[in-house]
């Protein structure tokens, strides 16, 4: 298992967890909760520039190529489409948009660790 692969899981979960649980608590987005997806995005993009050096340095890609860097592209977006969505709409509901992003990027990631990794499809 990739190490990266870990810490973004590790990330997405704590985003997700602090989130909805500030959902729960019928709390409107904050800078916690903000923050956390922050740290979604900072992870990818880390993950991104991971990726390219280990590219670069010869590490191919197993499966499509393509289609990693599609899964990291649109992973990219999320969490800044669930970060103007907090801002737009400050309710407790944007907490569960901003835990909806970090467990989008989960399943992404892990996605993309089997396309890296060259595993077949779902």
């Amino acid at each position: 298992m990739d190490p990266f692969f870990l810490v973004g899981a590790l990330v997405c979960a704590l985003c997700a967890v602090l989130c909805i649980g500030a959902a729960l608590l019928r709390q409107p987005p904050n800078d916690i909760t903000i923050l956390s997806t922050a740290a979604v995005e900072l992870f990818l993009i880390a993950y991104a520039v991971g990726a390219l050096i280990r590219q670069v340095m010869g590490e191919p890609v197993l499966g499509e190529a393509w289609e990693f860097w599609g899964y990291l592209l649109t992973a990219l977006v999320v969490p800044i489409g669930a970060f103007w969505w907090s801002i737009l709409e400050k309710t407790r509901w944007s907490n569960f948009v901003l835990a909806a992003a970090g467990l989008t990027v989960f399943v992404m990631l892990f996605r993309m660790e089997q396309i890296w990794d060259g595993v077949a499809g779902l």
